[in-house]
């Protein structure tokens, strides 16, 4: 008879058993993990830069543009570099949709960031409901030939799909960073992230620069939803998970693009190891209990600056 499993017992095994295998192959998914969640913290962070809220429906993006990449792929047989782009297409004009509908009236009506965060929430839900009512409750798998498709590195068996993860994710997060820096708009962009109102006054369309913003932030969850779905699967309500990158976001200083980068790969090392080393049981117990702490301590987060209107 097997003794019964505790949670001691599980890390004394894992830690004993585990190895140099383990640890490398812990390390790439923990990146690739890390990769997706900093793709979404972005996404959170380049909204909250210019509009100063928390945008709750992102979620929602991430969850259709997975739908959309999974519809392209296995239902319309699309190839996945085609499908990738429509979720990517799919998601920038649903964010900038969302930001017309429901964000801009409130905008215009020079609204405090509390209902702008009441809006994206109400929005998150619609969307969510929108999906059971339409497509219904049923879990989308990716086809396994292509996300359990591996190979061997240093001894471990390393999957194709976190490598392909962590190479889109921070190329675009590198795209995203050299627009922002070089071009005139991406200029405009981190001016408008100092002060909207002074940007408008020096002839900056803010209108334009909003939407701009939206449907960047809408390309990132094309990606990311793409990934989770093809990591997970895809259902309704995979949202969820984004509050995992709402956490990385936290940690790095919302508003902060770097920030988010280094709080997005921060927490999924982390989690990835706990799960690995400790128990996958108190994974999300350990991410939430990261958040309290380090609100505690460092409440604007690595790279965080205080502003005290934002919510």
């Amino acid at each position: 008879m097997n003794p019964p499993a505790t949670f001691f017992s599980g890390f004394e095994l894992k830690s004993l058993l585990g190895g140099e295998p383990l640890f490398i192959q812990t390390l790439i998914t923990g990146l690739s993990i890390g990769g997706i969640y900093a793709l979404m913290a972005v996404g959170y962070s380049l909204v909250f830069s210019i509009l100063n809220f928390s945008n709750f429906a992102y979620g929602s993006i991430i969850m259709l543009g997975a739908y959309i990449a999974y519809f392209s792929f296995v239902k319309l047989g699309m190839p996945m570099g085609v499908a990738l782009v429509l979720s990517i297409l799919g998601s920038a004009a649903l964010c900038l949709l969302n930001e017309r509908l429901a964000y801009s009236p409130l905008r215009k009506r020079k609204a405090s960031a509390l209902y702008f965060m009441i809006s994206a929430m109400g929005t998150s839900i619609f969307l969510e409901n929108l999906v059971y009512a339409t497509i219904g409750a049923r879990f989308y798998a990716f086809p396994q030939e292509f996300t359990g498709t591996n190979f061997e590195f240093m001894g471990t068996s390393i999957g194709m799909l976190d490598l392909f993860a962590i190479i889109f994710a921070f190329v675009a997060i590198y795209g995203l960073h050299y627009f922002l820096q070089n071009s005139r708009t991406g200029i405009a962009i981190r001016a408008a992230s100092y002060d909207i109102q002074v940007c408008e006054l020096n002839g900056v369309n803010n209108t334009r620069l909003i939407g701009l913003v939206f449907v960047l932030a809408g390309g990132l969850a094309g990606i990311s939803g793409m990934f989770l779905g093809m990591r997970y699967m895809v259902y309704p309500t995979m949202g969820w998970i984004t509050s995992k990158a709402y956490i990385a976001a936290v940690i790095g200083g919302l508003g902060s693009l770097p920030g988010a980068v280094v709080g997005g790969v921060i927490l999924g090392v982390l989690e990835t190891f706990v799960s690995a080393y400790v128990s996958s049981v108190v994974r999300d117990v350990f991410s939430f209990s990261l958040l309290v702490v380090l609100l505690m301590f460092m409440p604007t987060g690595l790279f965080g600056k205080y502003l005290e209107e934002k919510v």
